[in-house]
């Protein structure tokens, strides 16, 4: 091993030699390169080999490339580019190499040695690597892709790019990307060729000796591209994406009718389509030339294409009467109302046309339960507060079952200030199973503490721990202590907090809150603080290493505290934590010792 190391070294030394010549580093330096590099090439030279110390010495070389980079502008020296800069980016891709032959699965390997490739500019190199890696990481579509537009856009070759699309689609015959990508090259190809005819034609020169095929500058390829798609990918999701494609090139007209005719014949029947054709209303608008017209033609103009859209939607809900379908015309309605606009009387009738559609999915049964939150805030926004409530009464009669449906009646009742609160309440608790009912009972408690008596409060309290799973009881246990010590004071908490002691399950922060109630009062007493460190030690002494550590200091921190105590203590903790908890017990308590914590 060590004569293979020496061996490299030595065919450093010329590149380093030169270095030091044209005066780009030190001698200091050449000697602090060559025992780093040493030390990088035993490391890459053992038997038991590590990704690691491959990467470290590429990006050690990396650096040095860009150090060189650097200096070369700051002196102003460009000579001797092939002795110095070549020799290492050869050993770099040498490294590369011997890393992506071991490591073939590595995916960032490979993407990290196409970064260096095109930082570089090693083009014959570049094709090399995807040529290796495209043999072993033939089943990931995206290098493929990768690889294809590298082609196309740095080395302008068309035909290289086309070659390796093709290669690719054998493996994925199905993938939409692949041929989305295709189809998009060769229009790119399509529409470089053009505007190669179009230069040579204003310069007045013979194309005779450049053959320009006519199919080809219309975009045919891409039409051969699309039609062998279309048979192997069915959705309307890549029919729309390529169409996408197609519109952003100004040659492809009838290529887009095509598609278009396409869409409408094969997938009538699906929301998209419908979305697709409505939208597409306002852009048909949009291109015919307005010439010079005021704010109010423009806001009339706008309009009219948005009634124009309205009116296919109207269409697409006859025909395709489904929830989806509903979705797309109000998640259309709800982008136009959301749009900035100075004129009143267009955003007054947007509103109108959004809150129409919302009644009118409502009415055939078809509105989401997310889609009536929607129209709920819509309306609350726009302070139709008595249409607000029956909304939200319809809402919870599709969707009884739902906890959030009730939690949004609620929500506008309260907001508003009705006296039905109460017996809603109670209608939701009836409709809901119990398990997942805490969001209800969280509201009605915090709405009842602003609302209701102290005694009406303190009995749904009661009523809550016995209503709610035992899991979900426990955060109620949390805001009962939590609210009986804001309005009955220290007393009656205590005298809680012992009653609720008696039914577990338990949370680490109803403990808590009771000691930091305990810590609030003014003859704060160790010996109740005791008491509730206990308490909590023998719910979750075993699993929480921080609960040790605020009882031992709190033995030695209070007034009242006995220090010699925390030896017990610390010893009770070593006994009672589980596995790995014990050593990080151990970590903090010297450092609380040392003061440290």
């Amino acid at each position: 091993m060590a004569e293979r190391v020496e061996q490299r070294l030595e065919d450093r030394i010329p590149e380093l030699e030169q270095l030091e010549r044209v005066g780009l580093f030190t001698h200091k330096e050449i000697r602090a390169v060559l025992r780093k590099a040493s030390a990088l090439e035993y490391k890459i030279q053992r038997r038991a080999l590590r990704k690691e110390d491959f990467i470290n010495y590429i990006q050690y070389e990396v650096n040095l490339l860009e150090l060189i980079k650097k200096r070369r502008a700051r002196i102003g020296y460009s000579f001797k580019k092939d002795e110095i800069e070549h020799s290492i980016l050869h050993r770099v891709h040498s490294l590369f190499n011997r890393a992506t032959g071991k490591w073939k699965d590595d995916v960032q390997l490979w993407l990290s040695h196409v970064a260096f490739c095109k930082q570089w500019n090693a083009k014959h190199q570049l094709s090399k690597v995807f040529s290796t890696m495209l043999a072993i990481h033939s089943n990931k579509p995206a290098l493929w892709i990768m690889a294809a537009k590298w082609e196309m856009e740095t080395r302008l070759s068309s035909e290289s790019a086309r070659h390796l699309f093709l290669r690719a689609l054998r493996f994925h015959p199905e993938c939409p990307k692949l041929y989305q990508e295709y189809f998009r090259m060769e229009l790119m190809h399509a529409e470089k060729q053009r505007k190669e005819k179009k230069e040579f034609e204003q310069a007045k020169m013979d194309l005779g000796e450049f053959n320009y095929s006519e199919e080809i500058l219309n975009g045919e390829m891409a039409r051969i591209v699309y039609r062998d798609a279309s048979q192997k990918i069915k959705g309307v999701e890549f029919q729309l994406a390529v169409l996408s494609i197609a519109k952003l090139f100004d040659f492809t007209q009838d290529l887009q009718k095509e598609i278009l005719e396409s869409l409408q014949a094969r997938y009538a029947d699906d929301p998209l389509t419908w979305d697709y054709m409505a939208r597409r209303e306002l852009e048909l608008g949009s291109l015919q030339p307005t010439g010079h017209s005021t704010k109010q033609k423009k806001v009339s103009e706008m309009a009219q294409r948005e009634e124009r859209c309205c009116a296919v939607f109207d269409e697409a809900v006859g025909a395709v009467p489904t929830e989806d379908m509903w979705k797309c015309y109000i998640t259309f309605c709800l982008e136009r109302y959301n749009r900035k606009t100075n004129s009143e009387e267009l955003k007054q009738k947007r509103l109108e046309r959004t809150l129409s559609v919302f009644s009118k999915a409502h009415e055939s049964n078809l509105l989401s339960e997310a889609l009536y939150k929607q129209w709920l805030q819509l309306l609350l926004d726009s302070s139709l507060s008595e249409k607000a409530v029956e909304v939200a009464e319809a809402a919870t009669r599709h969707f009884s079952q739902s906890v959030e449906t009730w939690q949004m009646r609620l929500q506008v009742l309260i907001q508003l200030k009705r006296d039905d609160v109460t017996q809603c309440f109670e209608e939701a608790i009836k409709h809901v199973k119990s398990k997942g009912t805490l969001p209800l009972w969280t509201l009605w408690v915090e709405w009842s503490e602003g609302t209701n008596s102290k005694e009406d409060t303190e009995a749904l309290y009661q009523r809550s721990l016995h209503a709610t799973t035992p899991a979900e009881s426990v955060t109620m246990k949390e805001m009962y202590l939590d609210w009986t010590y804001r309005s009955s004071g220290y007393k009656k908490v205590k005298r809680l907090f012992t009653s609720l002691c008696e039914n577990r399950p338990f949370s680490l922060d109803f403990f808590r809150k009771m000691i930091q109630i305990e810590k609030e009062q003014e003859s704060c007493k160790m010996l109740h603080l005791r008491e509730y460190y206990e308490r909590a030690l023998r719910e979750f002494g075993s699993t929480n290493t921080d609960l040790w550590l605020d009882y031992i200091k709190e033995e030695l921190s209070h007034p009242q505290g006995k220090p010699e105590n925390c030896g017990s203590i610390h010893w009770r903790a070593m006994k009672m934590l589980q596995g790995d908890l014990v050593e990080d017990f151990v970590s903090k308590y010297t450092l609380l010792q040392t003061g440290h914590l």
